[in-house]
């Protein structure tokens, strides 16, 4: 079993910076695949980024790619979203999830994840 706890939420203005990290409990998080998914008021929860568990394949979702960066550090047991050229549209409670794993995969559904995270509040503003 997995605890995620995820940081690094705020208000920033559109086409600022922002890192989230999420923190994960135990001593088998280089079993887990992580992913990040985000949902705004009134939608469903959508995939944004993901990554295997050992870090070398990634995947984003196409509303993201070329600005949004996930990487993981196996040793500290953390998964970050380093998101770029914030837009409006990228508010979002952001959750960290993970799925054990002995493959070498990224997972993009939400349904084939095990573990979430609370979330963290990202808000853009215009």
């Amino acid at each position: 079993q997995v605890q995620l706890v995820e940081s690094g939420g705020g208000l920033v203005q559109a086409g600022d910076s922002l890192r989230l990290s999420c923190a994960a409990s135990g001593r088998t998080f280089s079993s887990y695949a992580m992913g990040w998914f985000r949902q705004a008021p009134g939608k469903e929860r959508e995939f944004v980024a993901a990554i295997s568990s050992s870090g070398t394949n990634t995947y984003y979702a196409d509303s993201v790619k070329g600005r949004f960066t996930i990487s993981r550090d196996n040793a500290k047991n953390t998964v970050d979203l380093q998101m770029n050229s914030a837009k409006p549209e990228d508010t979002a409670v952001y959750y960290c999830a993970a799925h054990r794993t002995s493959s070498s995969y990224y997972y993009t559904s939400r349904y084939e994840y095990d573990y979430w995270g609370q979330g963290t509040q990202v808000t853009v503003s215009s």
